[in-house]
């Protein structure tokens, strides 16, 4: 296996001499499509990530969720940056998460639809207030968070929270993979125990 290393920085060779280039961070980078393709690969269980405004409750849907910590308990969630529910979430300083099942697709296309307007995404699905929030009531996992942190990255932001209330509940998750919501692949069938003789 080839040993990789960073190359340390150096000076642009079409450059001026007092010009600094950084062959890692100063190259361009691959364009959206590739790096949208990328992410497309990275399978990630689908989220509704949930908050209040001053019109009520809203809601999207987000793929990219992730623990952070357990002692404290925090999570984040990467929320588009013109989102309603950005706004909401730091306005409020709070927000909830609820992890949706295999047969919740329909609820996560629904949170996924801009053209949706916030009050009808809730229509269908049982919803129940915790501390004040609307959380998915049949989703396989919900918490309730305080807004640690939010942080503009690119075209999202990465919101961290930490968790003050936790249920988990039986089921599968629904999965997002290749752009592309879907449930988890049946597992395959026990195989027999095969003897061996001695």
């Amino acid at each position: 296996m080839a040993d990789l290393t960073l190359v340390p920085r150096r000076l642009r060779p079409d450059g001026p001499a007092a010009a600094g280039w950084d062959t890692l961070r100063d190259e361009p980078g691959p364009d959206t499509v590739r790096c949208l393709g990328l992410y497309a690969k990275l399978t990630a269980g689908v989220t509704v990530v949930t908050a209040l405004d001053g019109a009520g409750p809203t809601g999207m849907t987000v793929s990219a969720l992730t623990s952070v910590s357990a002692r404290p308990p925090l999570i984040l969630a990467c929320l588009r940056g013109s989102s309603r529910t950005l706004t909401a979430l730091r306005e409020q300083g709070a927000f909830a998460v609820s992890l949706l099942t295999e047969h919740q697709r329909p609820v996560a296309e629904l949170f996924a639809d801009a053209s949706v307007p916030p009050a009808r995404r809730f229509e269908g699905s049982p919803v129940r207030r915790v501390l004040g929030l609307p959380v998915l009531a049949d989703a396989l996992a919900w918490s309730v968070c305080l807004v640690e942190d939010v942080r503009p990255y690119g075209d999202h932001h990465a919101v961290v929270g930490r968790v003050m209330a936790v249920e988990v509940n039986g089921g599968r998750p629904h999965l997002s993979d290749d752009r592309a919501m879907h449930p988890p692949p049946a597992a395959p069938p026990p195989t027999p125990c095969q003897l061996q003789p001695r």
